[in-house]
C-alpha cells in the first residue's frame, strides 16, 4: 500500500515535525516559547498542528538566515 503524496494543505503533528527535523519535543517547545518555531494551529482537543505550507516557508526562512 502506498502513501498518497502530501498536499500543501496537509498539517503536521508535533511528533511528525520533530521526526522530520530529528529534534526532541522539548526543543520544539523551546523554539515555540522563543518565537522561533513555525506558526501553529491549536485544534479543539488542545493538540498543535503545523500547516505544511507554514513549515516549508519556515524552512526557507531558516535557509536565508544561515
Amino acid at each position: 500500500m502506498t502513501t498518497p503524496p502530501r498536499r500543501s494543505t496537509d498539517k503536521l503533528t508535533v511528533d511528525e515535525f520533530c521526526a522530520d527535523l530529528r529534534i526532541s519535543r522539548s526543543t520544539f517547545y523551546d523554539w515555540r516559547k522563543k518565537g522561533r518555531a513555525p506558526r501553529c494551529i491549536r485544534i479543539p482537543n488542545g493538540a498543535l498542528r503545523i500547516r505544511r505550507s507554514d513549515y516549508e516557508n519556515w524552512l526557507t526562512d531558516c535557509e536565508g538566515a544561515a
